[in-house]
């Protein structure tokens, strides 16, 4: 079973956390196999909350993008350094490739052989000269075992096509010859008298027991195959090892973490068909075929409080998305067939999971419950929020009792916990909780961060301005906007790049707008801060 990443967006706040890993814990007890996943760095907050109720913060992921891994790629296609060039050569056309990545006896990567190399090999190779494994022989000439003293043979092949006399008197038999030999038993006798490495018995014939006990005494290994003198001298250069052919030491490949649209861009480029696929400690892991490129798997996810693309994981396009539970707008994610599509108008996602638990009738844990109303509560400023429903506040009181915790004490609890700002450069004040949205021809982004401490932000404006106005020249942002909401005066204050101070003076009605002007009752990005430039948009 393959495991679903349920994950909501980039800048994941207390809402987009906690609803990951309410909805993994609810789908797990209906029997599916699902993580929780962020896709950025918690902020205070959110740390604050899972720590308090002893929840493990979710692993990182970088992206859903189609893997090497998540391909079918054929896993036993490999061959062994020591096998013959006749059984790679079948293994070929059995896998109907021509290449074999070539592997030690601990799989480990240690060059590529191809049909090519073959051919070169059977034209203009040594003939003569055989170094390989009885095995690979007695597999390759389809022969039987008679006398073995070696597992490994080598040495020149000779072939007994003379007069017995003439072979005799010409031929100076070696200790490292290899001799094929009919019913000849002059040179049969000639041959385990010398000590040859090997003696190939050709036509079934066979050695007789006298010669037999001669060959035992000098360690002469004897084999009997069914082939004809001609076909085995043909046949017996293809019992070498693969690896004496000129093999690609350093072949390209691929490791299970590679993208597949990599795989697809680099192997359009060099034209090759076949590449090893090799993990980081070198072990070949098998093969992966170009016209393998369409049978992969894709990863499942369930998104979580987001549905815009722009907002979600990187390579989101690749994934199959199995279902979506949101209470924000319609976004541009789409799919290529009907989801389970879960979006409600509440304050918060975790509303909308709690709805989920009642319907599957799966109790609620307190350490849950906990980091659903700590949700809630995050997004509904404590109830205070325009986007805030009768829901919101109903599911949080029943979240409250199952965790034993105080909705108000509680609350302020987890917002002072996350106020403080004096650490963090202003490059993270305005990224830690920042969404962007499609206006016009170009996009806008508008941050929001919580705090109690303005002060500490305004003594620092003109980085900010600096930031935002950088943003919106190597971003390709038309308008960015930082929002810093008050909990306690239940308002925000703006700061925003210089460019569009006339579209913002314009959206929100302000004759003379400044820098950290305070918005009193603005507390919601999706109903308060989005709406008034969207509404300007459609008015141009």
């Amino acid at each position: 079973m393959q495991t679903v990443y349920i994950f909501g967006h980039k800048m994941p706040d207390t809402d987009t956390v906690c609803a990951s890993i309410s909805l993994a814990y609810l789908k797990n007890k209906q029997g599916w196999k699902t993580e929780a996943k962020v896709l950025g760095t918690l902020n205070k907050e959110t740390s604050f909350v899972l720590d308090y109720f002893k929840i493990k913060e979710p692993e990182f992921l970088n992206d859903v993008k189609v893997q090497i891994r998540n391909m079918n790629y054929n896993k036993d296609a490999m061959i062994e350094e020591n096998i013959s060039i006749f059984q790679t050569y079948k293994e070929m056309i059995k896998y109907g490739v021509t290449g074999f990545p070539l592997v030690n006896n601990h799989r480990k990567l240690t060059g590529y052989v191809n049909v090519k190399e073959i051919s070169k090999y059977l034209i203009e190779g040594n003939i003569n000269y055989l170094k390989t494994s009885y095995d690979n022989i007695l597999a390759t000439l389809e022969a039987k075992e008679i006398l073995r003293f070696d597992d490994e043979i080598e040495g020149n092949v000779l072939a007994a096509a003379y007069k017995s006399e003439t072979f005799i008197s010409r031929v100076k038999l070696q200790p490292n010859n290899i001799l094929l030999v009919g019913d000849r038993y002059k040179i049969l006798e000639y041959a385990v008298n010398s000590g040859i490495k090997l003696l190939i018995c050709v036509n079934g014939d066979i050695v007789p027991d006298n010669l037999l006990e001669i060959a035992k005494k000098n360690r002469v290994n004897i084999i009997c195959t069914q082939m004809g003198t001609f076909k085995c001298a043909n046949m017996i250069k293809l019992c070498n090892y693969v690896n004496i052919l000129n093999i690609n030491p350093h072949p390209v490949t691929f490791s299970p973490s590679d993208y597949r649209n990599d795989f697809v861009e680099i192997s359009g480029k060099l034209g090759h068909t076949n590449y090893p696929i090799v993990n980081k400690k070198g072990i070949c892991l098998g093969m992966m075929r170009l016209i393998d490129i369409n049978n992969y798997e894709r990863k499942q996810v369930i998104l979580v409080d987001h549905n815009q693309q722009s907002q979600s994981v990187d390579g989101i396009e690749e994934a199959q998305i199995l279902e979506i539970i949101d209470h924000h707008n319609l976004g541009t994610i789409g799919t290529s067939k009907p989801i389970n599509f879960r979006s409600m108008p509440v304050g918060c996602t975790c509303t909308i999971i709690y709805q989920l638990y009642q319907e599957a009738n799966v109790p609620i844990p307190p350490d849950i419950a906990g980091i659903m109303l700590s949700a809630i509560l995050s997004d509904t400023l404590l109830f205070k929020s325009p986007t805030t429903t009768k829901m919101d506040i109903e599911v949080g009181n029943k979240l409250a009792e199952i965790a034993n915790v105080d909705v108000n004490e509680y609350g302020m609890m987890m917002f002072k916990a996350a106020s403080s700002v004096s650490e963090l450069s202003v490059s993270d004040i305005i990224h830690s909780d920042m969404k962007t949205y499609k206006y016009d021809d170009s996009n806008i982004a508008i941050s929001q961060i919580m705090t109690l401490d303005f002060d500490d932000i305004h003594e620092r404006t003109e980085d900010v301005i600096m930031e935002l106005n950088k943003m919106c020249e190597y971003g390709g942002l038309k308008i960015a906007l930082l929002f810093v909401t008050d909990v306690i005066r239940n308002g925000s204050y703006l700061f925003y790049n210089e460019k569009c101070k006339d579209i913002i003076e314009e959206a929100y009605g302000i004759t003379e707008i400044y820098q950290g002007i305070y918005f009193d009752g603005v507390v919601s990005r999706k109903k308060q801060m989005l709406p008034p430039l969207l509404d300007l948009e459609e008015r141009r």
